[in-house]
C-alpha cells in the first residue's frame, strides 16, 4: 500500500512546534526579552502557545559577566527552520545584539531550540539546538510551559533537567513577560 503525504498534495506545510529561547544580560533586560516576544507575536506564520515564567541565570562559561534573564517561547508555526532561525537573528539585529566575544553579554539572544521532531545539521542551523539538553536556563523554563515536552535525541525535558545542576537558575514571580 503505498500512503501519500495529503500536506504535499494540498500545498499545506505541517504545522509544528517551535521552541525559542531567549535572554537578556544587558541594559534594560526585561524590555528587551518583552520587545523579542512581541516580535515573535507579530511574525506571520507563527503563533505563540506559551511564554515561561521569567527566570534570572548565572551565565554559563568563562567570560564575567552579569546575570541573565530567561525565558521559553513556545509556538505552533508553518513556517520553515530557515526562515524561523532569520527571524531569531533580525530580533537580536533590532536590539543591536553585537556578537564580539563568544557567549559574551548581550542585549537579546534569540535561539532556535526544537522545531517538532526534525533533525538537522546544517551550516547556519542545527535542530535540536546542540547544547540545548545540557542547559538548565533552557530546560527549567521549558518544563514550565511543556511539563512532558521531548527534546529530540535527548529524551524528556524534565529528566535532562534532573540531571543538571540548576542552582543558578531562579524564577522571578515578580516579572512576567506578556
Amino acid at each position: 500500500m503505498t500512503y501519500l503525504d495529503v500536506d504535499t498534495l494540498s500545498g499545506m506545510a505541517p504545522l509544528r512546534v517551535a521552541v525559542f529561547s531567549l535572554g537578556s544580560n544587558l541594559g534594560d533586560r526585561f524590555e528587551y526579552l518583552q520587545g523579542a516576544v512581541g516580535a515573535l507575536r507579530a511574525t506571520p506564520g507563527l503563533k505563540i502557545t506559551g511564554v515561561s515564567s521569567v527566570y534570572e541565570t548565572t551565565p554559563v562559561g568563562l567570560v564575567e559577566q552579569p546575570d541573565f534573564l530567561n525565558i521559553v517561547v513556545v509556538t505552533e508555526s508553518t513556517l520553515p527552520s530557515m526562515v524561523m532561525l532569520e527571524r531569531a537573528l533580525a530580533i537580536e539585529d533590532a536590539y543591536s545584539r553585537v556578537r564580539v566575544v563568544p557567549g559574551g553579554p548581550r542585549t537579546v539572544d534569540v535561539d532556535l531550540i526544537a522545531v517538532g521532531d526534525r533533525v538537522l545539521n546544517g551550516e547556519n542551523l542545527t535542530l535540536p539546538h546542540p547544547r540545548a539538553h545540557e542547559r538548565a536556563f533552557v530546560l527549567a523554563p521549558w518544563l514550565e510551559v511543556e511539563p512532558d515536552a521531548e527534546l529530540v535525541g535527548h529524551g524528556r525535558v524534565a529528566d535532562l533537567l534532573a540531571g543538571l545542576d540548576a542552582t543558578g537558575v531562579r524564577r522571578r514571580d515578580d516579572l512576567r513577560v506578556e
